[in-house]
């Protein structure tokens, strides 16, 4: 059995509940395929959304699925695993199941690949992090390492050094000569200092990060580890669907507009299933517009076969 929307959103983070949200208050039937795999969900807190600062991230989700459903919106909790196009959409779901629409919102964000450092994935969102401005205010002025996994993290050890004048860039498995002379002069301008060699694993004291183990069987003591995940965008969807991809340093993102349309006509993209940069803040923004947009197309489309007939 196939069932029939106006709208199908797949992905129910902030981007898909917040197109949902807009969808549902314009009276589109709309519906939900919410496979429950938040990027953000090693997160105790998420922070710079304002009037939401410090919220954890599964009650932000609940409030969301809440408000969702006030207006109609259906919410499955099930797997987009392909999707195919002719005149509308369908979409098929892991359960066996297809849904079909007239447009589809695609809001399947990344997922995060982390270095292969024995303790790092255990203590990711917790004293492991990646993002300073989703948290570094709470570990200012701690002592940090920066754990390079390329030259591209020097950029980082710069940035986490607003948080922190106490900062070591491990470059692990990046080499010396990697690091061009700007590299270096600004690093040294920053204060941060560089120590060369393999990481290979953290130390873990009650429960606390207290420092990394390098190859050469020294401990450097810090207190908050950055490292910078390889993302990997959830597109396969768009590639099943054809919508052109642009290669960028973080992986391959959907071609769109200002508004969030691929190249595939009613084919949307939002959040960071349409880019790598995309806060929490930023992924509802762009959910929002996505809706708004939608909204308007099918009401022009509707008003245009009312005037055919």
């Amino acid at each position: 059995m196939t069932d029939t929307y106006e709208v199908v959103v797949v992905g129910g983070g902030a981007a898909g509940l917040s197109a949902a949200l807009v969808l549902g208050r314009a009276r589109r039937r709309t519906l939900v395929v919410d496979a429950g795999e938040p990027r953000n969900a090693p997160a105790a807190h998420m922070q710079g959304f304002l009037s939401r600062d410090g919220m954890p991230p599964a009650e932000f989700l609940a409030v969301g699925r809440e408000e969702i459903a006030r207006y109609g919106v259906e919410l499955v909790r099930d797997r987009a695993v392909d999707a195919s196009r002719d005149g509308g959409f369908t979409v098929s779901l892991a359960s066996g199941g297809q849904v079909r629409s007239r447009q589809l919102v695609v809001a399947t964000g990344l997922a995060d690949e982390l270095p292969p450092v024995p303790g790092v994935a255990e203590r990711f969102g917790r004293d492991v992090l990646h993002c300073p401005y989703c948290h570094g205010w709470e570990v200012r002025d701690q002592a940090f390492g920066v754990l390079a996994t390329t030259p591209m993290s020097v950029h980082q050890a710069l940035m986490v050094s607003q948080w922190s004048h106490d900062v070591t860039l491990f470059l692990h498995q990046v080499a010396e000569s990697e690091l061009s002379g700007e590299d270096l002069r600004r690093l040294a301008a920053a204060g941060v200092r560089v120590v060369p060699g393999e990481v290979t694993g953290l130390r873990i004291e009650d429960d606390r990060f207290t420092g990394v183990r390098l190859a050469d069987g020294s401990t450097q003591p810090r207190e908050a580890l950055f490292v910078a995940p390889r993302p990997v965008p959830r597109n396969e969807l768009f590639t099943a669907l054809g919508a052109e991809l642009a290669q960028t340093p973080f992986g391959a993102y959907p071609v769109i507009d200002e508004r969030g349309l691929t190249t595939v006509p009613g084919l949307w993209a939002a959040g960071n299933a349409s880019g790598f940069a995309e806060q929490v803040v930023n992924a509802a923004s762009r959910g929002y517009r996505a809706g708004a947009a939608i909204n308007g197309e099918l009401l022009l489309e509707d008003l245009d076969a009312a005037v055919r007939v």
